[in-house]
């Protein structure tokens, strides 16, 4: 592999707290270590129109608490195509980028993939997702700072559901991945958490709840995820309404609320890790690699098997608690 001299960085898909604090470490990383870094604005398609940026330290000063993207993000359908991505190919080349870190989920790790086993250009992916279901690290950049916002949003619907005698139902951002929902409706106390990785019939949530009002609970959270089986929070409360009525019900839907602010101490530090660790991989060679962390160690997986391998699974004892916690 050719010498690393300049390195492009980009965000792509969701944006997630901590972005900028990990763009931040990669542009000051690679400028430490000797390196010249371009910021690739709006991911794909920056690639795709020359929106390219060269970044000295200065570039990233007082962004580290910021949350979003300075970088923007933006799908590109162009780029999809075997045309789009030899025109990225060709504009990298000639702004002189030969390599690439990518911050995104696991879309954005698929298209880093398939460019750069196509033109041989090296490129290390951070898992930067708030739905933390990457394989190849324990958490992902951004899940922490999502998880707290959802918890301080339950936190303040309790007050008012205790306040009336109600029950809500209040829908987490987690399509195909219930950590959100999971970690946040154990800290926020829920009655009940619908996950997509578990089947939670209607008349099996209707009993718990029946249970709780028997033994005097005043109200009630029931933590919905998107992707739950049963639909989502509006169709839960359509169908358990229909056939309990001790609470009166409301919906809450948190939505992109849970994508903005911050990021937590947590995130923070994560990022600054990842960013000044694949600039450190790069350096060293490695390519088609995605950074993670494992207990509080760094860990480069491939991203081939981290992409088909996709088993992140939720933690066993975690939904023990769920349910023995709610009584």
């Amino acid at each position: 592999m050719a010498a690393i001299n300049k390195i492009g960085v980009f965000t792509s898909g969701g944006d997630a707290p901590g972005m900028n604090a990990c763009i931040r470490a990669v542009v000051r990383s690679g400028i430490y270590l000797g390196k010249e870094v371009v910021g690739i604005r709006q991911g794909y398609q920056g690639m795709i129109n020359k929106n390219f940026w060269d970044m000295d330290a200065r570039s990233v000063s007082n962004i580290i608490h910021l949350g979003g993207t300075i970088l923007k993000t933006a799908r590109c359908m162009e780029f999809l195509t075997p045309e789009g991505r030899e025109k990225a190919y060709k504009n990298l080349r000639s702004h002189g980028i030969d390599s690439l870190i990518a911050i995104g989920g696991d879309g954005t790790a698929t298209g880093a993939e398939i460019f750069s086993e196509k033109y041989d250009i090296p490129v290390i992916c951070i898992p930067g997702t708030i739905d933390n279901d990457l394989y190849g690290t324990d958490f992902t950049l951004g899940f922490d700072t999502a998880n707290n916002t959802v918890i301080e949003a339950i936190d303040k619907i309790r007050d008012t559901a205790a306040s009336h005698d109600r029950l809500f139902f209040i829908e987490v951002m987690g399509r195909d991945s219930g950590c959100i929902a999971l970690r946040s409706g154990i800290a926020g106390g829920a009655e009940a958490i619908l996950l997509p990785e578990r089947d939670t019939a209607i008349d099996e949530l209707i009993k718990k709840l029946e249970t709780g009002a028997k033994n005097k609970k005043s109200s009630s959270i029931v933590i919905v995820a998107e992707g739950d089986k049963n639909g989502g929070a509006y169709d839960v409360a359509k169908r358990v309404k229909e056939k309990f009525d001790f609470y009166d019900a409301k919906v809450t839907i948190l939505g992109h609320l849970q994508r903005g602010g911050s990021p937590s101490s947590f995130d923070r530090v994560l990022a600054c890790r990842f960013g000044y660790a694949a600039v450190k991989a790069l350096i060293n060679g490695d390519t088609r690699k995605i950074v993670g962390i494992r207990g509080n160690s760094i860990a480069l997986t491939d991203l081939h098997e981290a992409l088909n391998l996709h088993e992140f699974k939720l933690e066993e004892d975690l939904m023990e608690l769920s349910t023995i916690l709610s009584i």
